[in-house]
Formats: C-alpha cells, sequence, structure tokens
C-alpha cells in the first residue's frame, strides 16, 4: 500500500458513494413530497458534511495542503482504511436498497411512505448514519494529514440522527 493508492482508494470510494446515491436520487425526484424538513439548518448540515467528507479531503488529495498537519504514512492503517470503505459502500448500498422509493437526500416524506423494518433496518435503527461513521473512520485511516482524515469525524459529531 502506498499514500497514491490510499488516495486513490478514497476517490473510488466517494465515486461509488455517487453511483449507489445516483439511481435513488433520479428515483427520488419522481416521488411527491408530502413533508419535508428542508431548510436553512438542514442545508447547513448537508454542506458541513460535504465539506468534511468531500471538498477538504479532495483538497489535500490534489493539493497535499494542509502541509502542516501531515504524518508519516502507515501502509496497515491504509489496509484498514481499506476495508471499511468497502464496509462503508456496502452499508451505504444496503440503506438505500432498503429504503427505495423513501430515500431522499434529505429528511422527506414522501406520498404512501412507509416505516422500513427489513433489510439492513431490521439489524439497525440507522445504518445511513452508521455507513457515514464508516466512511468518516475510512477517511482517517486513508489519509496521513490531521485535518483532511479527520474532517469527516468532526462533521459526523455534529450531525446526529434524530430519535
Amino acid at each position: 500500500m502506498t499514500p497514491g493508492i490510499a488516495k486513490f482508494v478514497f476517490v473510488m470510494m466517494a465515486v461509488g458513494w455517487y453511483l449507489v446515491r445516483y439511481k435513488y436520487t433520479r428515483r427520488a425526484r419522481r416521488e411527491k413530497v408530502a413533508t419535508s424538513a428542508r431548510g436553512l439548518r438542514e442545508n447547513t448540515l448537508l454542506l458541513i458534511s460535504l465539506t468534511g467528507l468531500g471538498i477538504v479531503p479532495f483538497i489535500y488529495i490534489v493539493t497535499a495542503i494542509p502541509h502542516f498537519a501531515s504524518y508519516a504514512f502507515r501502509p496497515a492503517q491504509a489496509w484498514l482504511g481499506v476495508f471499511l470503505a468497502v464496509a462503508a459502500l456496502i452499508m451505504f448500498r444496503l440503506t438505500h436498497r432498503a429504503l427505495g422509493r423513501n430515500w431522499s437526500l434529505s429528511l422527506d416524506v414522501r406520498e404512501n411512505h412507509r416505516l422500513i423494518t427489513d433489510g439492513i433496518y431490521r439489524e439497525s435503527r440507522h445504518p445511513m448514519y452508521s455507513a457515514f461513521w464508516l466512511w468518516a473512520v475510512a477517511q482517517a485511516l486513508l489519509m496521513p494529514n490531521l485535518v483532511a482524515g479527520f474532517a469527516g469525524l468532526i462533521v459526523r459529531i455534529r450531525r446526529r440522527p434524530p430519535d
């Protein structure tokens, strides 16, 4: 494992995340929304998540900035990150498959919405949040930079699942 391969794995994780979400985003646009929690607060939280889990790490991948926060690359640590990245993508895919037409980017309730209790939701109350946490930990393990690596963990602390 090299730093370049670890960065490549992170980029592929982001591509995989996008590919999983693309199909469901297109489908969600066709479903009528009954109620939505989308507003300034929700949009701000989504932007914060995008910053920590996407923008900051991609800046690091392209520019190695911030230089002061870099530390020695550890191949074993990166391999653990690869394992968690794969687990995050699998869990993310399972959540989308279980939610089906009920999925939405924001906290939306669709017409004919139903509570999902099968698939991955039979095992976990908030599996999509678990997938995001796995992503954030994988990011921290794949990127030997205290800012870029841990940016995903910090934003996950601020955005908790609803009870």
